[in-house]
């Protein structure tokens, strides 16, 4: 099977990537977010673009998600520059898959 890769974030920080031949979905609010998020999980993406002003508001959504291997859900800057949620994320993950804080 071939996945696809989609980017959920406000348009302004989704539309580049949509050059690049990336699924990219506007979103207005964290609701919106929360309903594409859910509808893509099912569709054949195996890695999602969230960016973090999004995410701070899907956190109990995202944790569905975390220990599936498809898709990965990533975490990425927004338009208002990095939150550090992402990498936040990404030293829990490589705690959890190491079993120790190595970052």
């Amino acid at each position: 099977m071939e996945y696809r890769i989609a980017v959920l974030g406000s348009r302004d920080s989704v539309l580049g990537f949509q050059a690049l031949g990336l699924s990219a979905f506007p979103i207005e609010n964290p609701e919106e977010a929360r309903t594409v998020l859910h509808r893509i999980v099912k569709e054949d993406y195996g890695i999602i673009y969230l960016t973090e002003d999004l995410a701070k508001d899907l956190e109990r959504d995202i944790a569905r998600y975390q220990d599936v291997p498809i898709p990965a859900i990533v975490l990425i800057p927004g338009g208002n520059g990095p939150l550090g949620i992402g990498a936040e994320k990404i030293e829990e993950a490589v705690g959890r898959a190491v079993g120790a804080d190595i970052l």
